[in-house]
């Protein structure tokens, strides 16, 4: 057996730094250097077979998921992607390519078509919408005070200590694109005193039983603590 002196050891150091980029960190440096091995066998036969060795490696880092199929898929998918594409094998599942990892997934439209009204949320919006395609009537009137009085208690909940139907009715004519205008009715939605307490009541409702679910999460703790004690 060989022995290094001081100086030859130095040599031999291995610095990260210097050494090639892991493509998949997770999966550390052997299993990355068993890949490039396996890359350069030159009887396919031979590379197929540790392939499905290597594969078998990563799914021992996972037994829970090893055989589920579509962690199958997800190993094989990897093993191309660490070798950089380079690994010639039989794979039981298509095999990716660079051009398709590098795909740019399409931009998300924001779902708020207006954000100066946050405060009203995206179903209040959805609301509107089905209000308008209502055919004119006494459940159409009816649900347009429904969404109007929710409106007002939203607003509250974000908002000042009160506020006038008129400047509700003028959100909810500029959310319909001016098909609901309440501006010129008799109509008056519920007291701001009364929707200001329904909302502090629900508040206090979340926040008691976020407590209580606090609580029994450390009650609960502390047993366990107890339990492995004795």
């Amino acid at each position: 057996m060989h022995r290094y002196d001081n100086n030859e050891a130095i040599v031999h150091l291995e610095y990260n730094a210097e050494r090639p980029h892991l493509i998949i960190p997770e999966y550390g440096r052997h299993l990355q250097k068993l890949i490039e091995q396996a890359t350069a066998i030159e009887d396919r036969e031979e590379r197929n077979k540790a392939a499905k060795y290597i594969i078998s490696v990563m799914g021992s880092l996972n037994p829970h998921l090893r055989d589920v199929p579509d962690f199958q898929h997800k190993l094989w998918d990897q093993i191309f992607i660490m070798s950089d594409f380079k690994l010639d094998v039989d794979s039981p599942y298509p095999i990716p390519s660079r051009e398709m990892l590098e795909q740019k997934p399409e931009r998300l439209g924001y779902p708020q078509n207006f954000p100066k009204y946050r405060f009203y949320g995206n179903n209040i919006k959805y609301m509107i919408d089905v209000a308008n395609d209502w055919q004119d009537g006494e459940l159409k009137s009816a649900l347009i005070m429904v969404i109007a009085n929710h409106m007002k208690k939203s607003y509250l909940s974000w908002n000042k200590d009160t506020v006038k139907d008129e400047v509700i009715f003028e959100h909810l004519y500029e959310l319909s694109g001016g098909k609901i205008n309440l501006l010129k009715t008799d109509e008056e939605l519920s007291n701001s005193s009364e929707l200001m307490r329904i909302n502090k009541k629900q508040s206090n409702k979340m926040q008691y039983s976020g407590q209580k679910q606090k609580a029994h999460r450390q009650n609960k703790n502390s047993n366990n603590k107890n339990n492995r004690k004795q």
